[in-house]
């Protein structure tokens, strides 16, 4: 029987809008969507592949719904649509050229299923394929997450974590892998919460990991349970104006980690959180990214 033939639909954007255009993408057609940023031009594009028979008419929801993001604030930047149809062996093999192992010092090993890389001893092991939701280690800010969660963990004692925005899951998988407990994870897009759950079943922590669609700006100030360690990976409106619910979720000797910010946005997510009682305790930037954990100012 002869296959379908593929198609892929991309999207050239900004970086400040990349997330955004992925998570339309994935609604549309049904299928996870990936960014890939060309290292010379540093252009990103979020692309989708898809079969004939799930529709190539749907260019004009894709327009407005580029619009609607632009509408919300985002900067679209130079938007550029491609829909082309590809051979199934360049699918295939698409995702192996740009994704590659990953290691968190020696206590973390983040890879895809295709490579053939073993842990090393005592090196805790994450299975994630690229394209299932936002989150593979890849991106700056995800990695920069990873390295906080490893350097936080303190052999031997009982800390506990929370993923604001978890999508992929790779973060709470990561917490579950070295030793956190408990683990929560939480994320308004139903889609990153079935991806998240998936995630956890493959690497086999979903009975370690309590996976919950919420709504940030809906959940309680006060909260009945604190953590030793909260990763919010947001953009920095949602930082900014959910705060308060935010560092309410942190234990009053906890470490808060604040990723998916440009640098242009950074000082005012840090001024923010000043404003509560926190220090920016460490930091780092990679190309028009940066993330940074604080700490609350011993009173």
């Amino acid at each position: 029987m002869k296959a379908h033939a593929l198609w892929r639909v991309s999207v050239s954007t900004s970086a400040e809008a990349e997330e955004a255009v992925a998570a339309l993408l994935e609604r549309l057609f049904g299928q996870p969507a990936s960014v890939y940023i060309e290292e010379q031009t540093q252009v990103r594009t979020a692309g989708v592949y898809f079969s004939k028979s799930r529709s190539l008419s749907k260019r004009g929801a894709l327009v407005a719904g580029l619009k609607y993001i632009e509408d919300c604030g985002l900067n679209l930047g130079p938007v550029k649509i491609s829909m082309r149809k590809v051979r199934r062996e360049d699918w295939s093999e698409s995702w192996k050229r740009f994704f590659k192992p990953i290691e968190i010092s020696s206590a973390l090993l983040i890879k895809p299923t295709w490579n053939k890389r073993r842990p090393r001893k005592n090196q805790a092991l994450v299975v994630l394929d690229p394209g299932l939701s936002f989150g593979t280690g890849q991106h700056a800010t995800t990695s920069f997450c990873l390295k906080q969660i490893v350097a936080c963990k303190k052999r031997g004692e009982e800390q506990s974590f929370l993923d604001i925005g978890t999508g992929s899951g790779i973060l709470a998988i990561a917490a579950a892998k070295v030793g956190y407990q408990p683990v929560a994870a939480l994320d308004f897009d139903p889609v990153a919460i079935r991806v998240a759950k998936a995630n956890a079943r493959r690497n086999r922590v979903q009975n370690r990991i309590a996976i919950t669609r919420k709504d940030l700006t809906r959940l309680p100030v006060m909260s009945k349970t604190q953590y030793d360690l909260v990763c919010a990976n947001l953009i920095d409106s949602l930082l900014i104006q959910q705060s308060a619910r935010i560092v309410d979720r942190l234990k009053p000797d906890g470490k808060l980690v604040l990723a998916g910010i440009l640098c242009t946005q950074f000082l005012a997510v840090q001024r923010a959180y000043e404003a509560l009682g926190f220090s920016l305790t460490g930091s780092d930037v990679e190309r028009e990214w940066r993330s940074g954990l604080f700490e609350r100012l011993e009173s």
